[in-house]
């Protein structure tokens, strides 16, 4: 037994600990419950593909002639082997994964990387039954995808309702890491919202997820599904305390499709965005660092039809705020194509509300920029001089070819305009939120500005638009 020595070296009684000032202490839970309930509904996947064998020569395969040949190398001769070199092709196992049944009828989620490119899928379930299965669908902008085994009367799990999630809840993982079937992690959830893709806010724990836990269910505490493991983040290729999982809301939307038509349609606006940083924030007048600015608009496209312009900051969508520059390509992939919308856009101190019209992303979508080839006489400016700008007039031709009412154009940018990262060949736009569309526009904006403090700027660079702040010298 040990015992506190008092200051006076004699022995002395511990002060006592009142209970209730004291937090409750809690046992760690006891996930064999969950096990027995969740577990029947979870499958390993395996996958094979066909490999064919290259015709031979000599004796050697094409690629190890072509070793030769490049290097030029004497091909050694061998002794040539009687009777045809072809081969059929081979079936070669592929890899291993995991998933979960979806409805006793034999839909079962998983990740679509779990069965990209496979010839072969075969589900053994728990009971150790096995099944080839067809892919229905599988969409790789979120990693989900749905396959069919012929069976009936699975025991399918139960979904869960993902906002009811929080930071710190226990949460249990099954799966196949590294073709161990049937094993059981278990963590807590550490943070929601976490962004890493266009479309996806993950849901990211400790459980431990490893190569072939991918496609498994994420469990909470009810016994609910509330995600499908799917990511973790490693230097080594394992498991390094941190892994992501799709929320099942989202998962289930993206399913909903692949079993209706085997695919996923997207509503897109065509616009080029970006963050708002703080500064930039502050001096358009915004509260917050908030929405996605706006840095080009596709030609033809809903956001151009609907009169969005470069530079604006988008804030709303349907009614639904844009706290960050994620949220937009989320709001708007949700959007069924076709659907007449509203969209809030913060322009030069004002906000304005407008209406579009939701187009659908193709599949082989692409955005090419074209740079513009800007000519005219610069005039020099006492005023832009001191910001270390030399500034000149567009041409009409200019003007439509970037898709602007007008503006002024960099002919050259040092001391504070160089540090602000003004070059030759922008075309500012808008000054101190203030639109300009000639040199005498800019100049009268200019005599008017507090040359000490910060000056926003949006400029054009080609078709993209952006905003920058030039900070006088002191």
């Amino acid at each position: 037994m040990v015992a506190c020595v008092g200051a006076t070296g004699m022995l002395a009684s511990p002060a006592p600990v009142h209970a209730q000032s004291a937090p409750a202490l809690r046992g760690l839970p006891d996930f064999t419950e969950l096990v027995e309930q969740v577990g029947p509904s979870v499958v390993n996947i395996r996958t094979t593909e066909k490999v064919s064998a290259r015709p031979s020569m000599n004796g050697m395969d094409e690629e190890m002639l072509e070793f030769f040949k490049r290097f030029g190398i004497p091909v050694p001769k061998i002794p040539r082997q009687q009777g045809p070199q072809r081969q059929q092709p081979e079936e070669q196992p592929r890899g291993v994964g995991s998933g979960f049944i979806l409805s006793s009828d034999g839909y079962v989620m998983t990740n679509a990387h779990v069965v990209d490119g496979a010839e072969e899928v075969l589900v053994t379930l728990a009971d150790k039954r096995e099944f080839k299965a067809r892919i229905i669908g599988a969409d790789k902008r979120t990693d989900v995808a749905v396959v069919k085994i012929d069976a009936t009367g699975l025991p399918a799990v139960r979904v869960g309702d993902v906002s009811r999630l929080k930071a710190g809840e226990w949460v249990m993982a099954i799966g196949s890491p590294f073709g161990l079937e049937n094993t059981v992690t278990a963590g807590i959830v550490s943070a929601k919202q976490r962004d890493t893709g266009d479309y996806l806010p993950f849901i990211q724990t400790d459980v431990a997820i490893n190569p072939g836990n991918s496609g498994g269910p994420l469990i909470n505490m009810r016994g609910e599904v509330v995600g499908i493991n799917s990511q973790i983040y490693s230097r080594s290729g394992g498991f390094m305390g941190i892994s992501f999982a799709i929320p099942m809301d989202e998962a289930m939307r993206v399913s909903e499709q692949l079993r209706a038509s085997g695919r996923v349609s997207r509503g897109r606006i065509g616009v080029q965005i970006d963050a708002v940083s703080k500064d930039v924030a502050e001096s358009l007048g915004l509260a917050k660092s908030q929405g996605a600015l706006v840095r080009g608009v596709e030609t033809g496209s809903p956001a151009e039809k609907a009169g969005i312009e470069a530079g604006d900051i988008i804030t709303r969508y349907d009614g639904k705020p844009v706290d960050k520059v994620a949220d937009l390509p989320r709001l708007v992939g949700n959007t069924k194509p076709g659907t007449k919308t509203s969209i809030t856009v913060f322009r030069r101190g004002a906000t304005r509300d407008l209406s579009i019209t939701i187009a659908e992303v193709e599949s082989d979508e692409k955005t090419v920029a074209k740079a513009a080839d800007l000519e005219g006489k610069s005039k020099p400016s006492t005023a832009a001089q001191q910001l270390g700008l030399v500034m000149a007039e567009i041409t009409p031709a200019q003007a439509k070819e970037l898709k602007i009412k007008g503006g002024v154009r960099v002919v050259s940018a040092d001391d504070a305009a160089a540090r602000a990262g003004l070059r030759a060949d922008d075309v500012i736009v808008a000054l101190a939120n203030t639109e300009v569309r000639n040199l005498k526009e800019f100049e009268a904006v200019l005599a008017k500005i507090d040359k000490s403090k910060p000056i926003n700027v949006l400029l054009r660079r080609g078709e993209w638009a952006q905003y920058t702040l030039i900070r006088p010298s002191r």
